[in-house]
């Protein structure tokens, strides 16, 4: 697991967004409301995400997975590691938690996002753009 492949997971969910918050933690969310968070410098932890009450318990007895610090109360684990879990089964946990948090949201915003687009990365391009000169009077 790295940023790369965990931003196109995330982003790969209907309505989800991405933001830089609390310094250098980049936040996954859905209609305003966190999902998953990353810290993008060196940290105790590498991921943190919201679990069902029975995941929760489960994850927490695994090596390099622990009850997330100042969201534990909220179901939330924490990777200490990123080969703590294989990708395969943290992809299915990171889409659990989206869907955790999107089924709580109101149900207007709900079906707000329900019809949004998963985001599109667009490529910056490298060629300079031109200015258009400027008239003087």
């Amino acid at each position: 697991m790295n940023v790369d492949w965990l931003r196109e997971i995330c982003l790969s969910f209907a309505g989800a967004t991405e933001q830089i918050q609390w310094g250098s933690n980049l936040l996954f969310k859905i209609g305003g409301k966190m999902f998953a968070l990353t810290p993008l410098e060196p940290a105790p932890v590498c991921l943190s995400f919201k679990a069902s009450p029975e995941n929760f318990a489960e994850l927490t007895e695994r090596p390099n997975i622990i009850p997330a610090p100042y969201l534990a109360r909220a179901q939330w684990v924490a990777l200490e590691t990123r080969d703590a879990l294989p990708a395969q089964e943290l992809a299915r946990l990171l889409r659990e938690s989206y869907e955790m948090v999107f089924a709580k949201l109101p149900k207007k915003t709900r079906e707000a996002l329900s019809s949004a687009k998963p985001v599109e990365r667009k490529s910056r391009s490298t060629k300079p753009t031109k200015k258009k000169p400027s008239r003087s009077r």
